[in-house]
């Protein structure tokens, strides 16, 4: 295991993305020094480290800056690749495609839809919107299909990418008047299954923190 004193992680509690590094540096059994960011007074350290997006996650290794939690989450597994950890992305290379296009999919499809079902305002939107979103689970669904992960047999960097959301999943129910367990039952079996990891149920917050949090949230924009 790595110590904490050369690497940092500079996060946001309850950031989907910086979740995702959370997950990858249990799996590897890393240990780092977290450093909690207030997104609305960004630490000097977070500037200099992400000048160009000035966002978290950023993981600081021995000094450099690594940002975007999915590059994050690749340069993890390079970086301590041993075989005392395990891999999170497959050896072989089409395996390896798949799992980038899947986590690039989640980056692409997920939040965005996700995201419009509470910051949406007109019912009719919000319809257009749970639609949306249900259809890019189902898409999920259908990579899943009888396997255990989304790319094959073990648990690696496109699920990694998705799990977080697995959190919203009590507000988006709530907010959206929905209930996707019922609609995606194979989304919601693979969510049980990552959170049979330890490196899973312990890093993600629980759904009803991240509701309050989005409530809060909606209270001082005045919705």
């Amino acid at each position: 295991m790595a110590g904490s004193d050369d690497v940092i992680l500079l996060d946001f509690w309850v950031s989907v993305f910086g979740l995702r590094v959370r997950i990858a540096l249990a799996e590897k059994g890393i240990h780092y020094e977290y450093r909690e960011e207030n997104l609305q007074n960004k630490s000097p350290l977070l500037l200099e480290m992400n000048p160009v997006h000035k966002k978290i996650p950023v993981l600081i290794h021995q000094g450099k800056p690594v940002c975007e939690s999915n590059i994050i989450v690749q340069y993890i597994d390079e970086a301590w690749h041993d075989d005392k950890s395990p891999s999170l992305l497959p050896s072989d290379p089409y395996l390896r495609a798949q799992a980038r296009f899947w986590a690039d999919f989640v980056d692409k499809k997920v939040y965005e839809s996700a995201k419009k079902i509470w910051i949406t305002e007109g019912e009719e939107d919000r319809q257009v919107a749970k639609k949306e979103l249900i259809e890019v689970f189902k898409v999920l669904e259908g990579q899943l299909g009888e396997k255990p992960y989304l790319v094959g047999e073990s648990f690696g960097l496109a699920d990694i990418a998705l799990i977080p959301f697995s959190v919203w999943f009590h507000t988006l129910n709530e907010i959206g008047k929905m209930n996707i367990e019922r609609e995606c039952p194979k989304l919601a079996a693979w969510v049980n299954r990552c959170l049979e990891r330890e490196s899973v149920s312990k890093t993600l917050p629980h759904p009803h923190k991240f509701y309050e949090f989005i409530l809060e949230m909606q209270k001082k924009k005045g919705h």
